[in-house]
């Protein structure tokens, strides 16, 4: 691979506009070998027609330079081929001054572009460095912030796991009181030291008991001496005491910083939603328990992980940058046959973005810290939370079983239309009855695999066009799925839902009691049963992380508004709104399983009010979810665009209840007004909110037209296409209030079908959706999640008050 290809591909996402313009500097390399080959001298020729023979003739007669000859730096000749002067002392740490090339043989032919090259070289450059220093203070600042997380931290522990050590406080503020009542003693009369350091034992709970030790107005000098033998005597036992506790610790922890700080109620729940709506004061002291300190422990955690992971971003960014200065100019002498690379080099090396070593340093603190204090000094594991490594046999592995699962499913389907073709299923009397009771049943499966290949191929794309999916979806690094473990599920579960079609297609039916096999009629309620098991099985197996962090994004949803709305969690949602007749599905499990006799392949569901109240339901709930969260985020950010955005998904409500009610009422001609007025409305309302704002395109005044600045895709026809496609899709939905009817597709297939075709829509929405999301973050060089601290400090809400 060449190195323009590699150092893109090595790249921060995020940080594409900080990194050199390869390409462009290259560009400019391909003016000027052109140029030279444009105007190169003809090659001198011998008279007896060979070529190349007077160079070597003439080299024959030059002086010899000797075999000891020592070159000297600051020679006439060394100044005089000199071919650029970089100023020493630019671009360091301490030295705002922009790097500026002179080039020194602009006089020479075609040395107006070489200059020109010099100057677009520095720009390059002075942008390098100006945001390494600034990414570089940002992380020397969050590193003094941990700096203190991990002192209150480690007071923390100390005070749930050795609660001694406030006793030996307690003592270290004794024999500073004490010293500080002797020092008086020399300033004051017997009587009044004596006084002074008996109230100073008095205060600190460690006098003598008993009459033998209660102060008196005695000016005996004899029991003034005893007195203050008393006093030597507790002070040498306290300092012993607080030697035994020494030399257990020997640096006590400063347990004092615990009085400056407070806990952070970062942990999102509905009662503290509530308590913030309500604005209750929230509980913020500390308790020190084993709970809390587990708690405070994951949460310094994650921040130690995700900046170390700034760190070692800083340290490829600063590497790749090194290289592909020292690629350019290297180029450059074999382009312009000069040797101008050494000097520009030497400035690189010596600069901020080489010869600092900060990063390097504070890596190493950090490894050494969280192998310490969360690995249990344990460094292979410590390194293993830091640095992720993907598994390459699990890969191999997971390629073959795919390519098992994707032949078997083939296999399936193939022998599926061969028996409905061979028994002629379709024209059988019983092909209606199984149609409106059990294709519902396994339709759900298709539904969800589809879904599963249109994700997959999101991840593949987005891969491709280097979308940082795992970033903008805050997935645990090491632990996101790719698109080869989504097929795996996606395709286990075909040829499950395919298996149990197969076992299940037999129309005939036992002549006595007229029914058919309970266990191949329970298949499909045992295939929804098992994966419902997989997907809440608490054992480390079948990607435990992914499903957890599904689910959790799942409870999300469904208590919105109580939970703060993250990307993951409204993505999600959308998805449930392309998904409303799986969840239908699943309510018709429940009635035809429950109600239902399955036995006969009959059911009432449809003639049942409490179902048809459970439709209205079950279609507009996941619109309801993503009302909820527009609504919180549009208390919390206060951006109208929310409000809008909630809106839509008002108008979508209103017309799935319309949809469902004509459905539902024999189709009646009202009925089917108002839901296409409603259906047609909210269609259009979401076309355009799906391609201006979640795609970002139609902009007016975009150098692509009536798309955006930034495309991902080098094909603009394909923006165009996804536009087109989105709008026809959009409208597919509509079919229900429109009665499109096919003669050979039964009903149930039209309905299966719509919902495929949403799907696809979602699918495709999804890949213009994360890139949009994702050109934000580029233009925000945001490349890093914001973790929350566990420790508040009293001081630093001081200084913000001020």
């Amino acid at each position: 691979m060449k190195f323009g290809k590699e150092f893109t591909a090595q790249m921060v996402p995020e940080w594409q506009e900080a990194y050199m313009d390869y390409d462009y500097l290259k560009t400019i390399l391909k003016e000027i070998e052109i140029y030279k080959e444009r105007n190169r001298p003809p090659s001198i020729k011998r008279t007896d027609g060979a070529s190349g023979g007077l160079s070597r003739k003439l080299t024959l007669y030059r002086a010899f330079s000797g075999l000891t000859k020592r070159g000297n730096k600051n020679s006439p000749t060394d100044l005089e081929s000199q071919v650029i002067f970089v100023p020493e002392n630019t671009g360091n740490n301490n030295n705002n001054t922009q790097v500026q090339t002179r080039f020194l043989m602009a006089t020479d032919a075609g040395g107006e572009y070489e200059a020109v090259y010099f100057r677009r070289l520095d720009d390059e450059f002075n942008k390098v460095i100006n945001f390494y220093k600034s990414k570089g203070d940002e992380v020397i600042k969050e590193a003094t912030v941990i700096n203190k997380q991990m002192d209150a931290l480690i007071a923390f522990r100390i005070k749930v796991d050795d609660p001694q050590m406030e006793a030996a406080e307690e003592i270290s503020r004794f024999v500073s009181n004490v010293a500080a009542s002797t020092a008086a003693m020399s300033a004051t009369t017997p009587s009044a030291a004596r006084r002074t350091s008996m109230s100073v034992i008095q205060e600190e709970g460690l006098g003598s008991h008993g009459d033998e030790t209660t102060p008196t107005e005695s000016s005996d000098p004899v029991s003034e001496l005893e007195l203050t033998k008393q006093e030597q005597q507790q002070l040498k036992k306290n300092k012993k005491k607080m030697n035994t506790i020494t030399n257990k610790q020997v640096r006590p922890a400063p347990l004092e910083i615990l009085n400056h700080v407070h806990i952070n109620n970062t942990l999102e729940t509905p009662r503290s939603t509530l308590k913030g709506f309500l604005k209750l004061p929230h509980q913020t002291k500390l308790k020190f328990n084993r709970e809390n300190l587990r708690r405070i422990e994951q949460q310094l955690t994650k921040a130690l992980v995700e900046f170390y992971h700034k760190l070692r971003l800083l340290k490829s960014y600063s590497f790749l940058n090194l290289l592909a200065f020292s690629k350019i100019m290297k180029k450059y002498d074999k382009i312009t046959s000069r040797s101008a690379s050494k000097a520009y080099m030497k400035m690189v090396d010596n600069s901020y973005l080489g010869n600092s070593d900060d990063l390097n340093k504070l890596m190493e603190r950090v490894e050494a810290t969280f192998i310490k204090h969360f690995a249990n000094s344990n460094r292979h594991k410590g390194m293993s939370i830091l640095r992720p490594k993907t598994n390459i046999r699990e890969k191999h592995r997971i390629t073959f079983s795919l390519g098992l699962l994707v032949g078997c499913t083939i296999a399936l389907i193939v022998s599926l239309v061969l028996i409905i073709r061979t028994r002629n299923i379709l024209d059988h009397v019983g092909s209606t009855q199984y149609m409106n009771n059990l294709f519902p049943l396994y339709s759900l499966f298709g539904l969800l695999v589809l879904h599963m290949l249109m994700y997959a191929g999101n991840i593949f794309l987005w891969r491709r066009y280097r979308v940082n999916y795992s970033f903008i979806f805050g997935f645990k690094e090491g632990s996101e799925l790719g698109y080869r473990q989504i097929l795996l599920v996606g395709f286990s579960i075909a040829v499950l839902a395919l298996a149990a079609a197969l076992a299940n297609l037999d129309m005939e039916m036992d002549p006595i009691t007229k029914d058919y096999k309970v266990f191949t009629e329970l298949l499909p309620l045992g295939l929804v049963v098992l994966l419902l098991v997989i997907l809440v099985c608490p054992f480390n197996i079948i990607y435990r992380s992914s499903r957890f962090f599904f689910l959790v994004c799942i409870f999300h949803c469904i208590c919105a508004p109580l939970y703060k709305v993250t990307l993951p969690d409204f993505f999600l949602a959308d998805q449930l709104t392309s998904q409303v007749q799986a969840l239908r599905s699943l309510e018709f499990y429940i009635c035809y399983y429950g109600w239902g006799d399955f036995r006969h392949r009959q059911n009432t569901c449809q003639s049942s009010d409490v179902y048809k109240i459970f439709s209205f339901i079950v279609a507009a709930l996941p619109y309801w979810s993503r009302l909820l969260q527009c609504l919180r985020r549009l208390y919390e950010e206060g951006d109208p665009n929310q409000g809008v955005n909630g809106l839509k998904y008002l108008s979508t409500i209103i017309a799935v209840s319309f949809r469902t009610a004509y459905t539902l009422n024999n189709k009646s001609v009202s009925w089917r007004i108002a839901a296409v007025i409603s259906s047609a409305l909210a269609t259009a309302f979401g076309m355009y909110w799906d391609i201006v704002m979640d795609w970002g395109l139609l902009q007016r005044n975009s150098k692509n037209r009536w798309l955006r600045d930034k495309l991902l895709i080098p094909h603009k026809s394909v923006y165009y296409f996804a536009i087109v496609l989105n709008t026809l899709l959009r409208f597919a939905w509509m079919q229900t209030v429109l009665n499109f009817q096919v003669s050979f597709m039964h009903r149930q297939a039209m309905i299966s079908l719509v919902a495929l075709l949403e799907i696809i829509r979602r699918g495709i929405w999804n890949f213009f959706r994360l890139e949009n999301e994702h050109l934000n973050n580029v233009g925000k060089f945001r490349a890093f999640k914001t973790v929350p601290l566990p420790f508040n400090y009293d001081e630093d809400d001081n200084s913000k008050d001020e």
